[in-house]
């Protein structure tokens, strides 16, 4: 076994995984949740960004589909499956941006996990495929 690296290292690569696939699965239930029930969300003030709500529904689900395998992809150790993680995240914080006048709290919290993901794949994505975990 090479130790090159350490375990906080891998620890944060595979956070970084399962942050992405529990991150997807957040936005395919959301967008389930607003394809079946549209008045779900209630919109509070004027914002910017105006959409209809039933297509931020498919938008959230197929998204979350994406995501979900962005982060299964992370525990190869691929760098294009980082690559691909890094830009989910970054995507992801984008689209609930614009998500921030339906679901305000929801919103700033997947931005967050975001940032928190993009650290750990650039700082420490290619210790998980070293581990072999």
């Amino acid at each position: 076994m090479n130790n090159t690296y350490s375990t906080w290292a891998v620890g944060w690569a595979a956070f970084a995984g399962i942050m992405l696939m529990v991150a997807g699965s957040f936005h395919a239930m959301s967008g389930l949740v607003t394809i079946f029930d549209d008045a779900f969300f209630v919109v509070g003030r004027e914002y910017i960004f105006e959409f209809d709500v039933t297509a931020w529904g498919w938008t959230h689900l197929i998204w979350g589909i994406l995501v979900v395998l962005a982060g299964i992809g992370i525990f190869s150790g691929n760098v294009l499956a980082r690559t691909v993680g890094v830009i989910a995240a970054v995507l992801s914080m984008i689209v609930n941006f614009a998500w921030l006048p339906y679901y305000p709290v929801w919103s700033i919290l997947m931005i967050g996990l975001g940032v928190a993901v993009i650290w750990a794949l650039t700082v420490h994505g290619r210790y998980i495929a070293e581990a072999r975990i």
